[in-house]
């Protein structure tokens, strides 16, 4: 009988493990990413704090272990618009490693900060001739030496870029050239250089004149891997536009528009609030696109508008819930979405903490679960082969029973290590790591 997992295990959890009711709003994460060697793995909560994880070189298949945690971001007020600016993070994005140092951008609502992560050397005095013993005078002066007492690591913010975007921040991607990082909220796009953290460039503005005409909002945005003057970004619409810079210094007129056409007759009150796109990705090639709406992970070939190449039905079974879910707001959720290395598999969340893996060469659909039964399952070991028939089986079942899932429970946040088979994923405020044997 073939692994309907198709080898994908659980492989680590970190943070409390106790009862969701008992969580603590601000230990919620809301940010996941590997770094592009994927030794490293960044987390970003509703607190603020950033916490980094290092690959674990002494364990034999992909495990890792606390770096160094630190707070990102504070809650701030706006006086001019009497708002509350919280310190949630809702992107990190890491920079190349160019030296010994790491740097990554990590964003709240308004401002982006540059952090740079290193190792640093705590020396201590360990010679000098004061203070001798017994009052012994020593006749040579002893110059004092400094020696290696502790290597601690600190969390340095080298630039912090503020005050250039009216609306919430949703994505911040940096450019393949290593110089220039986008940022996007719900109306316009930034360009910034990394180095100038008092100048950004406006390079798509889609405010309208009367704010009574705005259609549309910004959702998600990206540079293209490979070539550093494309860059693309999602509408709440559906449309994903690929953009130019080498056109024009204002992006208004996009190179490439992928829409795919609503069929009138599914057409519904939910219709334009499902199809908005919460996240997209490029593939490592730069050419293919992912997206995920509320139903569907679409993957669009670069060459092709018309249409997507692949529509995988996330949500279906959701359909007739969809006036419930309007009410309890679950249907605003936004589920991020990547591809693995090699882009031959996709990977995005679901409720009740299960999340998809799915094959686009095979079409093999992996539905998982990221929840106490995964580590107790590891835990038990021998007990699982016996049951795992039963348990494998009823898993899809239980994804599909509509009344038996969990919309407080919610895998929204996902990576994809860079060079082999491990995810990692947000499960409230738990990280979990499933890595494929």
């Amino acid at each position: 009988m073939s692994d309907p997992d198709n080898g994908w295990k659980f492989a680590q959890c970190f943070g409390d493990k106790g009862e969701v009711e008992d969580v603590t709003e601000a230990d919620i994460i809301s940010a996941v990413e590997f770094d592009d060697t994927g030794d490293f793995l960044a987390t970003g909560d509703k607190g603020g704090r950033v916490v980094l994880f290092e690959r674990n070189e002494g364990k034999k298949g992909c495990e890792y272990k606390f770096y160094t945690e630190f707070q990102s971001h504070e809650p701030e007020f706006d006086y001019l618009k009497s708002l509350e600016i919280e310190e949630k993070i809702n992107k990190i994005r890491w920079c190349k490693r160019q030296n010994a140092a790491h740097f990554l951008l990590s964003t709240n609502d308004k401002t982006i900060k540059l952090w740079k992560v290193f190792e640093k050397s705590i020396k201590v005095v360990s010679e000098t001739s004061v203070g001798e013993p017994n009052g012994i005078v020593n006749r040579h002066l002893r110059l004092p030496k400094m020696v290696h007492h502790d290597t601690m690591i600190a969390a340095i913010p080298r630039k912090i870029y503020q005050n250039a975007h009216a609306y919430h921040i949703n994505s911040i991607s940096v450019n393949s050239d290593g110089e220039t990082y986008l940022s996007a909220d719900d109306l316009r796009i930034n360009l910034w250089n990394l180095n100038i953290s008092d100048q950004s460039f406006n390079i798509v503005d889609i405010k309208p004149v009367n704010m009574e005409e705005l259609t549309e909002v910004i959702t998600a945005a990206e540079f293209h891997p490979v070539h550093c003057n494309m860059f693309m970004y999602s509408s709440s619409k559906g449309t994903i536009k690929i953009n130019d810079m080498r056109m024009s210094a204002l992006c208004d007129q996009h190179a490439k528009l992928f829409e795919e056409e609503d069929d009138p007759q599914n057409k519904s009150f939910f219709s334009e609030i499902i199809s908005s796109i919460s996240d997209l990705k490029f593939s490592r090639d730069g050419r293919y696109v992912l997206s995920r709406d509320y139903l569907t992970l679409k993957i669009w070939d670069l060459n092709m508008e018309t249409r997507p190449v692949q529509t995988i039905a996330i949500h279906d079974h959701l359909r007739s819930k969809l006036c419930d879910l309007y009410e309890n707001d679950c249907i605003f959720d936004k589920f991020e979405c990547t591809f693995s290395g090699n882009g031959e598999n996709v990977l995005t969340g679901s409720y009740s903490n299960f999340f998809h893996i799915f094959d686009t060469k095979s079409k093999n659909d992996v539905i998982l679960q990221a929840d106490k039964s995964a580590f107790k399952a590891k835990r038990v070991g021998s007990t699982k082969n016996k049951s795992s028939g039963q348990r494998k089986i009823s898993r899809r079942e239980d994804f599909m029973n509509v009344d038996a899932l969990d919309f407080s429970k919610k895998i929204l946040h996902a990576s994809w290590h860079p060079r082999e088979n491990t995810i990692a994923l947000a499960a409230t405020n738990n990280l979990f790591l499933f890595q494929q044997s």
